[in-house]
């Protein structure tokens, strides 16, 4: 069993950055971000390969957001720059206990582990 914890949410302004990180209890595979918006479904994020390779990003923080990792802390980071009000959620980590792969790695389904989540709310 894997815990995962996620911190670096926070209130920001249009144009602000924020850096989101994952701290995982154990080891893990491929790991993600996914995001829950206020009367929508959780969506896909953001997600990276065990080695920090095989990175993927939703479109619309293509350019804006960077996903990486560090397996010597164990951590999944998430810098976040040119925040938008529409980027407003909790933002959830995510990770694979098995690396055989199974589903897209932005469905939920091939995630395992799940976080709490981290807060992040932008202002016009």
């Amino acid at each position: 069993q894997v815990q995962l914890v996620e911190t670096g949410g926070g209130s920001v302004k249009a144009g602000d950055s924020l850096r989101l990180s994952c701290k995982a209890s154990g080891l893990t595979y491929t790991m993600a971000w996914f995001r829950d918006i206020p009367g929508k479904e959780r969506a896909f994020v953001a997600s990276i390969g065990w080695s920090g390779g095989a990175i993927s990003y939703e479109d619309s923080v293509k350019g804006r957001f960077t996903i990486s990792r560090d397996n010597g802390k164990k951590t999944l980071y998430l810098q976040m720059n040119n925040l938008k009000p529409e980027d407003t959620a909790i933002y959830v980590c995510a990770a694979e206990g098995d690396p055989m792969r199974r589903y897209s790695t932005a469905v939920q389904e091939g995630y395992e582990y799940w976080g709490q989540g981290t807060q992040v709310t932008v202002s016009a």
